[in-house]
């Protein structure tokens, strides 16, 4: 989608549902692990029944404030839990413990990078905690709907970025930024799949130039990348037929259809005014000390935009090829370890070609998630070393690789011994191969001389046959090419 659609500038906010990888809940000791029985990990406090009381995870902060460290934000020194009023059938409290007025995370940003390489700064407008509700489950009951309350009290960090996104390729790059974010930092599993990632998308639109924003509309829970380009894309040719029409957009909370492509509405959109907030009084402020966000900040891993300036300063990739490799923290992990494995830095874009070609692309066939792989730094660095030394040739290497593939566990040596791989290079007996060739392709030798440069390759095509794929590729063209002088 361009940045101007039919005439019209799309303004595009974003609320993310990043659900936090502890073990147990916000307020209780219940535990947060996905796909147990409906209604079997739903404790007292989490319904909130009389004489119980919450009790803040003291986890769930570190991991907040490691987030909004992660986004160069301003953490809430003292933070206050207040109660947001709402009633919904899976919400067993009538009401959400969450962060209003005081949020533990405040302004932050972080940079996106569009398709044409461009890079764009996307401000976030404050990242806060509450417990996750229930979930209404229709399926399974003919004219019925059943309540899971499992997932009440599952702490969620709610981020909220400015209205700085135009198109909804920018909007999916935020997502992805921050998909990757959390998980590189480890404070989320971020499976869309599973409902721990999702996000609601706040959609408007206004003439170029226009002082105010539209009208706007929230289209919830879309837990896809596919999906969160498609709904906004639909509910933006909505709005836009909508007013041109001579109608006016109401401000909803919609739903996106994804079989009908199309957005309906699901309520008139609340202000926060709806939702009666007021201070929590079961919980006191959260008070967070110098030391404790210095001891997080001791604690971070080397953020992904640092780390890509690095293996370009330190392993002179290209600004794609580190990009791509910082992708997930687990893929920037398992390149860096088989540099290290390959014995010699200078091997580092050889390394990156192999892991973001042969590796990635074998394990994509196969159906498996690098975590997965058959293949370990170790034997990846190992094999690349044994192409660096002459041991093998990189059509050689290919065959190694596969055969690591299938998961014994052998070393590039194990295999190219057990396999008698080893390359050719000795010159006496390259030498012996290129005559018998010559002197079995007289013809092919004639064309040569006769200035057919094609004949060359089809010389050194059937001397590596005779060798059996084993002949120095380069020792082969230059001890060729000093033999048909003569």
């Amino acid at each position: 989608m361009s940045l101007l659609v039919q005439g019209w500038e799309v303004v595009i906010g974003l609320e993310i549902h990043c659900q936090l990888n502890t073990q147990s809940k916000i307020f209780s000791g219940s535990p947060t692990a996905f796909g147990a029985e409906p209604n079997t990990q739903a404790s007292l406090i989490d319904l909130a029944l009389p004489g119980t009381l919450p009790v803040l995870n003291r986890e769930v902060v570190n991991k907040a404030v490691r987030f909004g460290l992660g986004i160069d934000a301003e953490i809430g020194r003292a933070s206050v839990f207040a109660r947001k009023n709402y009633f919904y059938p899976d919400l067993p409290k009538g009401y959400q413990i969450s962060q209003m007025d005081d949020p533990i995370v405040g302004k932050g940003h972080v940079d996106i990078v569009l398709e044409d390489g461009t890079v764009k700064r996307v401000g976030v407008t404050r990242a806060h905690l509450e417990e996750d509700a229930g979930k209404s489950l229709h399926e399974d009951f003919a004219g019925m709907t059943g309540i899971d309350l499992n997932r009440a009290g599952t702490p969620l960090l709610e981020i909220v970025s400015e209205p700085d996104m135009r198109s909804s390729a920018e909007a999916v790059a935020y997502v992805k930024t921050i998909h990757a974010l959390v998980r590189w930092l480890g404070i989320s599993d971020g499976n869309m799949a599973e409902g721990s990632f999702r996000c609601d998308c706040n959609v408007s639109i206004r003439k170029p130039g226009a002082p105010e924003y539209g009208t706007r509309c929230e289209l919830k829970n879309i837990n896809s990348f596919r999906f969160i380009e498609r709904a906004i894309e639909a509910e933006v040719d909505r709005q836009i037929d909508l007013i041109e029409s001579g109608g006016k957009v109401k401000q909803q909370t919609r739903l996106y259809d994804p079989n009908k492509n199309e957005t309906r509405a699901m309520r008139s959109k609340e202000e926060a005014n709806d939702y009666r907030y007021f201070p929590d009084p079961d919980l006191l402020p959260v008070v967070i000390s110098e030391a404790q966000i210095e001891q997080i900040r001791s604690e971070l891993p080397e953020l992904p935009e640092a780390r890509k300036s690095r293996f370009v300063s330190e392993y002179q990739l290209s600004d794609y090829d580190a990009r791509i490799l910082n992708g997930a923290r687990e893929l920037a992990d398992f390149y860096e370890d088989a540099v290290k494995a390959s014995g010699n830095i200078s091997q580092a874009k050889i390394v990156a070609n192999w892991v973001m070609g042969d590796l990635l692309g074998a394990l994509n066939k196969a159906e498996k998630e690098l975590a997965d792989s058959p293949v370990t730094p170790a034997q990846l660095g190992g094999l690349v070393a044994r192409i660096a030394d002459n041991t093998i040739s990189g059509k050689i290497a290919k065959v190694v690789f596969i055969d690591m593939m299938q998961g014994n566990g052998e070393s590039a040596d194990d295999i190219i011994a057990a396999k008698g791989l080893k390359q050719e290079t000795d010159t006496g007996a390259i030498e012996a191969i290129i005559k018998e060739v010559l002197a079995a392709n007289e013809k092919m030798v004639e064309e040569y001389r006769a200035g057919k440069e094609k004949a060359f390759n089809g010389l050194v095509g059937q001397i590596m046959k005779a060798s059996k794929g084993k002949a120095n590729p380069s020792q082969v063209n230059s001890l060729l090419l000093e033999m048909l002088k003569n």
